[in-house]
């Protein structure tokens, strides 16, 4: 249930977010511009996101989930405040990031806590359930945001208003991980702050020590600066269709690519069960790189079809890495190199979309961008054949 609310104010957040920055004409902010605030405001987050994972490993993992998402509330309402004052991108971006830095935070010490839920022999299918519900939610979120959004209004007072429900939802998470006994989602025994620093290059030695972890560390690498770039420019190719039109086909966007990673986590652990893990994750990236080049069309019904593809690959390569680092990595340093994970989610993604504001050109039509995801998928499908076949 943490995880639910938690992840249907993501939903209401990005979804606000979204639609306040590139379809407000209020603003009529670049899309380029956006890209590029998103890379000089969510690095800071990045580079300190494998110390704030020292926390994981120390303090109880129920009172972190608690105050991190009290902590995500109030920083959007002060979003929303910032919003509602109609004040510049770069303000409202920063405060948005340091929310989405709040709420990956939440998922590293949800992943972290899961073995502590459930035994080893369950965590593919009870990953898989979580992602399921969780998708679910952020789908919910969206749709709420969608329903409020029209009606109070889509100019920044209205996107303000409707961001305030991602408050109490978050909120509602906090409650719930409030009702967990004390230490029952680990870790197993508080950690000396002393030995933290040890603690993060163990972190890092464990993964690349571990074949299993490090080729999902990489195809994540992978999937997430294709990620950035495809963002990027489906958003500009969305904007060039109007304000109304544009949103429309970008939430159709984001609505496949959450179907996709809902029926990852319906299908991921059955194949999981049948070829194994290092297939698993082998295939995924073969599925990607055929819904990479499914966009070279730039079709929007074809694109919407890429979207749900990409969308079931990359949630599939995300479980197949929870997996890993959840049976592999002891628990002493399981929240180290969740935190590391989400440093490496985060900053592949600013490169992606970094690369994408440069080369995209004014149409929105990049074919270079779209090939150089192709190649990132190709590379990762052959790293990951290396793997399987050392197995």
């Amino acid at each position: 249930m943490t995880r639910m609310a938690g992840q249907a104010a993501d939903g209401v957040f990005q979804a606000v977010l979204f639609a306040a920055i590139a379809f407000n004409p209020e603003r009529q902010a670049s899309p380029l511009l956006m890209a590029a605030s998103l890379a000089v405001l969510f690095g800071p987050y990045s580079l300190v996101g494998p110390l704030v994972g020292t926390l994981l490993d120390r303090w109880d993992r129920r009172l972190v989930l608690l105050w991190a998402n009290v902590f995500r509330a109030l920083l959007i309402v002060v979003t929303a405040g910032l919003l509602a004052a109609s004040l510049p991108e770069p303000a409202v971006l920063g405060s948005a990031l340091l929310v989405m830095g709040a709420s990956r935070f939440v998922a590293s010490g949800l992943s972290a806590s899961l073995p502590h839920v459930t035994d080893r022999d369950s965590l593919v299918t009870v990953n898989a359930v979580f992602t399921t519900l969780g998708g679910f939610a952020a789908i919910a979120g969206l749709g709420l945001a969608a329903a409020v959004r029209a009606a109070v209004g889509g100019d920044d007072a209205g996107a303000a208003q409707t961001m305030l429900v991602g408050t109490a939802l978050a909120l509602i998470a906090a409650a719930i991980a409030a009702g967990f006994p004390v230490r029952s989602l680990g870790p197993d025994a508080a950690r000396s702050p002393t030995a933290a620093g040890h603690r993060r290059r163990r972190a890092l030695q464990l993964i690349a020590a571990t074949p299993s972890v490090a080729v999902v560390f990489r195809a994540i690498s992978a999937h997430r600066w294709a990620f950035g770039m495809n963002s990027l420019f489906l958003l500009v190719l969305a904007n060039h269709a109007g304000v109304t039109t544009g949103l429309q086909r970008f939430l159709l966007l984001v609505g496949a690519t959450a179907v996709g990673a809902v029926l990852a986590a319906v299908t991921t652990p059955v194949l999981a069960h049948r070829i194994g893990r290092p297939q698993t994750l082998a295939t995924a990236l073969a599925v990607a790189v055929a819904g990479q080049v499914l966009l070279l069309r730039f079709d929007p019904a074809l694109s919407i079809g890429a979207a749900t593809i990409l969308g079931w690959a990359g949630q599939s390569v995300k479980l197949c890495g929870d997996v890993a680092m959840q049976t592999d990595i002891p628990d002493e340093s399981r929240g180290e190199v969740f935190a590391v994970q989400d440093a490496v989610f985060n900053v592949a993604f600013i490169v992606g979309a970094a690369i994408a504001a440069i080369t995209v050109p004014d149409d929105g039509k990049a074919v270079a961008v779209v090939l150089i995801g192709v190649v990132l998928y190709a590379a990762a499908l052959a790293d990951a054949l290396v793997h399987r076949a050392r197995q």
